[in-house]
């Protein structure tokens, strides 16, 4: 097998090859050094450790000090705290704030995977990202497979954007979901419920209860005030009329071409053209990428993930992943009832 690739290709390739493969023959690739370095098989190789390479030839004074900040917003949008799956007002709040106020950073790109989610942590990212702008920090944004409704929020004002052919994004629109179990809980379980309250709205909104018509008046028009602000966003952002990002938003869904075509994106590209993008938009010819948020140490993956994996596992195992998915969503309408949102009103999955 090694004489056949030492003939097929050039040794330095041969050994290469060998080493992509992951090293999994130690001794083989032994070999092949020795070989390739014209010593005997009881020669010793002289290695490095990548400490003392990095000594040796002083990585540090060859780069710039400036940098570019990747910050990757991946999963649901949510207000306050909430799961490493998730994009959580309360933690990208920080982050994004503790971007802004480092000199060295001088430009920002976000990678969007994101199908929406609250409207108001929407709005709190969003405008994070404009005090970063009024800093003179350059933000562009990449999309991947999903950037809409609370997703292309929160990417509006981005001095650039940049999607694939195949990106989910637009969705400009909000709603809110007050689900009533009371029939359900009556008819299913025998169980109903008396009330006592001071005024007519104490215990609005409720799901134990069918909501009375000034609530609904009410929350309608929360919802609208909402949508005129998320479609104030993107005509601001955009650079486009009120009129027309009415006729391209009502909730309605463009791949990422079609978004160039109107306007609610500029260019074709992935995460490095939106990185070339941002250091061009900021004059760097030298600088240093860092990602946010910041890696976890093993250890702190384990202690926040493992209870949570243990159950999703166990679930899965008794309900199947069509199941787990279903409990999920019900999981969210009932923790996020009443509240209003920025977000893809559907799911899908992506294959």
């Amino acid at each position: 097998m090694l004489a056949e690739m030492y003939k097929a290709t050039r040794p330095e390739e041969a050994l290469k090859a060998r080493l992509i493969d992951g090293l999994r023959y130690d001794d083989e690739c032994k070999e092949e050094m020795q070989q390739y370095l014209s010593l005997g098989k009881a020669d010793k190789i002289n290695f490095m450790s990548i400490a003392r390479y990095g000594k040796a030839t002083n990585l540090g004074g060859k780069f710039s000090s400036d940098k570019i900040a990747v910050v990757v917003a991946e999963g649901e949008i949510v207000y306050g705290k909430g799961s490493p799956d998730q994009i959580s007002s309360d933690e990208y709040l920080k982050m994004l704030r503790k971007i802004r106020t480092d000199k060295t950073i001088k430009a920002v790109v976000l990678r969007v995977n994101s199908p929406g989610g609250s409207s108001l942590a929407s709005e709190i990212i969003w405008r994070e990202i404009e005090l970063m702008k009024k800093e003179g920090k350059k933000v562009v944004v990449s999309m991947g497979d999903v950037a809409a409704s609370g997703g292309y929020y929160i990417s509006t004002n981005a001095n650039k954007i940049f999607v694939q052919p195949g990106t989910i994004t637009g969705s400009i629109g909000v709603f809110s979901i007050i689900p009533d179990f009371s029939t359900f809980m009556k008819n299913k379980l025998g169980v109903s419920f008396d009330r006592v309250k001071t005024s007519d709205m104490a215990d609005a909104p409720s799901v134990t209860r069918p909501m009375s018509e000034t609530e609904k008046e009410i929350i309608q028009l929360e919802v609208d005030r909402i949508y005129e602000t998320f479609k104030k966003r993107v005509s601001e952002g955009r650079g486009l009329s009120m009129a027309y990002v009415d006729s391209i938003a009502q909730g309605r869904v463009w791949t990422g071409k079609r978004a160039i075509e109107l306007r609610l994106a500029d260019k074709q590209g992935g995460l490095q053209d939106a990185i070339k993008e941002a250091a061009s938009l900021s004059g760097l010819k030298e600088y240093k990428i860092r990602t946010y948020p910041e890696p976890q140490t093993l250890l702190e993956y384990i202690l926040q993930q493992y209870p949570d994996e243990l159950v999703s596992t166990k679930m899965k195992d008794e309900v199947g992943e069509d199941g787990y998915s279903l409990y999920q969503q019900i999981k969210q309408m009932k923790t996020s009832s009443g509240e209003i949102k920025a977000m893809i009103p559907f799911t899908f999955n992506i294959k």
